[in-house]
């Protein structure tokens, strides 16, 4: 194969994964000092003092330090000493936005226009925690009841959905986990022991990880049971299958030229091309979706893929499904016709590698390379952010890729868009007869309902909203049980102040 010129091929030469676990919110750092510390982790991989020459910058955005939105480029580049051409913070923290960084990057390698690309990310809720609850004590006041990890945010425009409880992702995915199963054909049974499989399969994958949060290995039973240390979330999710935010880490990966890399002396075997991406996106409304048993953009996003790199999955060697929720993992399998046995994670999945909001696929891409520079060929790197909304899929290779890969027109949202169904329209004034579509059950601390929320079609398709209130313990029992049939149940909606209320015929 006939390379061409070197400075228009872009490869990954570096990365760096840092977890800090501090005793005190004091002595923790925060997302800023896990992005340096991560950096400089991935300049020591790449050697030959190629992090001060970084020419291109691509930062993932953060919440557990608001004030510090806005100034992690400049706290970057001052703490490493560099000057990029180019630096960007992403608008959002979404969970595709490592891979979209590097797929950038690569364009603007494959232009000319870079040479050396940082792309940096980092979390640090657990210090954001600890520090205020230790300013609380210290002001002699009791530490406010806390929701998780967090840091308050009011929504800039609140959405129908946040009337009936639908507040966070936690609340959201089982909406998709429990029509995806009636779609599946499964019962409540073999839906729970498919996503039991998978997370324990990841679990085992952490435990064997340096850098990941929880390194002990769960069986599929301890995953789905509730139990004292696994308490139920949102039906039917408990704790250890939903992704764990309450950590610090950063990681960070760096792209270069092939040119860049050979003239540093980069041996080749630890040089990884990027192949080409694809990437698509749903409705931000997680609401507005044809139905909550597939994507359009996820199927566009792998399939697409595998197309543009010409490989099938037989040839995939080392795989990453994002895995905030069970059902992000499932729908992607399928898609890809992959067994719910095979290992679906380099880095250990959000639960037990560590959940960072949206940099975790910077952990997995440098779980991957690390991964494929010891065996394999090929990789494949699947992120998922917002509510089943952004899809972006992209390859990593130890075959050389060949100038004129890059740029890639990465965006295929067209294409999403032309095979995707009708969106029904959401009424929420609706009173009478409606069929249930799908539902979640969300539970408070003590693992009591809280209330059951209903998503529901009117029979001119149409849909709705309603709340199955924790008093009518026969509806939360109906809906806990699952049984066959219940998608698609008869009931009634009835107005009850600006909330339907749901009740089955």
């Amino acid at each position: 194969m006939q390379l061409g010129d070197p400075n228009r091929i872009p490869v990954i030469i570096g990365s760096g994964q840092v977890n800090d676990r501090p005793a005190t919110g004091a002595e923790g750092l925060d997302s800023l000092g896990l992005m340096i510390a991560a950096a400089r982790e991935a300049g020591k991989d790449a050697g030959g003092g190629l992090l001060k020459q970084t020419d291109w910058l691509g930062v993932v955005n953060q919440i557990s330090f608001p004030e510090l939105t806005g100034t992690l480029i400049s706290g970057i580049k001052d703490a490493l000493g560099i000057d990029p051409g180019f630096a960007r913070e992403t608008p959002s923290p979404t969970g595709d936005s490592p891979i979209l960084l590097i797929n950038e990057a690569a364009n603007a390698i494959g232009e000319g226009k870079a040479s050396i690309a940082l792309i940096v990310g980092a979390e640090a809720l657990r210090t954001a925690g600890m520090r205020k609850k230790e300013a609380a004590l210290a002001a002699q006041d009791a530490p406010a009841a806390k929701k998780g990890p967090y840091p308050k945010r009011t929504p800039v425009q609140p959405e129908p959905r946040h009337l009936f409880g639908l507040h966070t992702p936690t609340d959201v995915y089982p909406l998709f986990e429990n029509a995806a199963r009636d779609s599946f054909g499964q019962t409540l049974e073999e839906a729970q022991a498919e996503s039991g499989e998978i997370w324990a399969g990841m679990s085992r994958v952490a435990a064997q990880t340096e850098s990941a949060w929880i390194r002990e290995p769960r069986t599929a039973r301890q995953i789905i049971e509730v139990s004292a240390d696994n308490r139920p979330i949102a039906f039917p999710y408990t704790k250890f299958q939903v992704a764990n935010a309450a950590v610090n880490q950063g990681a960070a990966v760096i792209v270069t030229s092939l040119a860049a890399a050979q003239a540093a002396g980069v041996p080749d075997d630890r040089i990884i091309y990027v192949g080409k991406g694809a990437a698509a996106h749903e409705a931000e409304d997680p609401l507005m979706r044809p139905d909550f048993a597939s994507s359009a953009s996820m199927n566009v996003s792998l399939e697409r893929a595998l197309e543009l790199n010409e490989i099938g999955i037989e040839q995939i060697d080392h795989l990453e499904l994002y895995s905030c929720f069970p059902i992000v993992p499932k729908m992607a399998r399928r898609v890809l016709g992959v067994d719910a046995s095979r290992q679906i994670t380099m880095f250990g999945g959000l639960t037990f590698g560590g959940g960072p909001i949206g940099n975790y696929m910077t952990h997995a891409a440098a779980c991957m390379v690390d991964a494929l520079r010891k065996s394999g060929t090929n990789g494949l790197l699947f992120a998922n952010g917002g509510y089943a909304t952004h899809n972006h899929t992209i390859l990593l290779t130890k075959t050389p890729q060949p100038e004129g890969t890059f740029p890639q027109e990465f965006d295929f949202q067209a294409e999403a868009d032309a095979t995707r169904g009708e969106i029904p329209a959401m009424e929420l004034e609706y009173e009478g007869p409606a069929q249930l579509e799908t539902y979640t059950i969300l539970y408070d601390r003590s693992g009591a309902p809280k209330q059951g929320v209903i998503v529901a079609r009117i029979d001119d398709n149409r849909r709705t909203l309603a709340l199955v209130p924790a008093t009518d313990t026969q509806a939360i029992k109906r809906l806990s049980v699952a049984a066959p049939g219940l998608v698609g149940a008869a009931g009634q909606v009835s107005k009850a102040g600006t909330q339907g209320h749901w009740s089955f015929d």
